[in-house]
């Protein structure tokens, strides 16, 4: 019965979603928005699962959204393949990138894991600026439009009111992969061995391949949200590997509450409503960002989600009072 209400809200709650623009009045600026919204989700669930369910901070996850940037905009532009294409390229090459650095990574313990995966985000920033087959500091520009036409059916996207539906969809197949893996025992096992790892072993469950599947499951999520990304600016430079998206990632992550289905997505509409329709200029905004990551781990380290939950002991108390009381009577 839970289950089924569960599912039949968040119906309602995704039928809203997708007609949120038209409710908003339909302009360039919300569409714009709100596709962002759904990218910037897609791109932080990667790293949700990595932070959240594993208990891990990679801080390369840019690294993964910068491969899907590059591989759809050197498909796109220099073989002329189509979406389909250049999305199986991206998560393809996402796996790839990520089976090589979980083999190398993910025997290291946390803090050392941290900082060489932050290592690896500065060179692959330094390439990705001075090699000239990336575009270098020009980055690669003339991204066609994207096109999913499939035989019988013509769907291409030139602009963000016709890439909202691709970007709703794909932060909704990121939504359901994440719902799964939470339900899955690869999911019960990252959450395991994140909490004891002990436990973990002696019940047949070996931490560093549950690491590097977990790994190899974030990666193609991070590099679709890429994928999408380069669509819709029609170019890519190095900025994609900007420490922007990795404090934007884990804001996404943290400012909520942890291992919340929906907490990246809340938290992507309220970092992007203040940037887009509060903004106060680009190194302001960065600013908020970073102080914004800094107040919530320091003073919130639950997340927003940390100011109900003294709100329903409450009301759970209250109740249980008033159910003494009517017994009592």
């Amino acid at each position: 019965m839970h289950t089924t209400i569960r599912g039949i809200a968040l119906l309602i709650l995704a039928v809203a979603a997708y007609f949120a623009p038209v409710l908003a009045g339909g302009s360039g600026a919300v569409y714009s928005a709100l596709v962002l919204i759904a990218i910037f989700a897609a791109m932080s669930y990667g790293l949700d699962l990595i932070v959240s369910d594993l208990g891990e901070v990679s801080l390369a996850h840019t690294v993964f959204f910068a491969v899907g940037c590059y591989t759809t905009a050197l498909l796109s532009t220099r073989a002329g393949a189509g979406g389909w294409a250049t999305l199986g390229a991206s998560i393809g090459a996402a796996l790839l990138f990520a089976a090589v650095l979980g083999l190398i990574t993910l025997r290291l313990r946390e803090f050392v894991f941290s900082l060489v995966t932050y290592a690896i985000a500065v060179v692959a920033s330094t390439v990705a600026q001075n090699w000239s087959f990336l575009g270098g500091s020009d980055g690669l520009r003339g991204i066609p439009v994207l096109d999913l036409s499939l035989p019988g059916l013509t769907l291409k996207a030139g602009n963000d009111r016709e890439l909202w539906p691709i970007a709703f969809g794909l932060l909704v197949v990121v939504l359901y992969l994440v719902d799964r893996f939470r339900n899955s025992r690869l999911g019960s096992a990252a959450v395991m061995t994140h909490l004891n790892t002990r436990l973990a072993i002696v019940s047949g469950i070996d931490p560093q391949q549950v690491r590097l599947k977990v790994f190899l499951f974030s990666a193609p999520i991070t590099a679709s949200a890429g994928w999408l990304y380069a669509y819709q600016r029609a170019y890519v430079s190095a900025d994609v590997l900007d420490s922007y998206f990795l404090i934007f990632m884990l804001t996404a992550v943290v400012l909520v509450g942890r291992r919340l289905l929906l907490g990246p997505l809340l938290a992507t509409v309220l970092v992007l409503g203040q940037e887009k329709f509060l903004s106060l200029g680009g190194y302001a905004d960065k600013i908020i960002l970073g102080s914004v990551l800094i107040a919530t781990l320091a003073l919130f380290p639950k997340g927003l989600i940390g100011f109900v939950e003294p709100l329903r002991a409450m009301l759970r108390g209250r109740g249980a009072d008033t159910v003494r009381r009517s017994g009592a009577a």
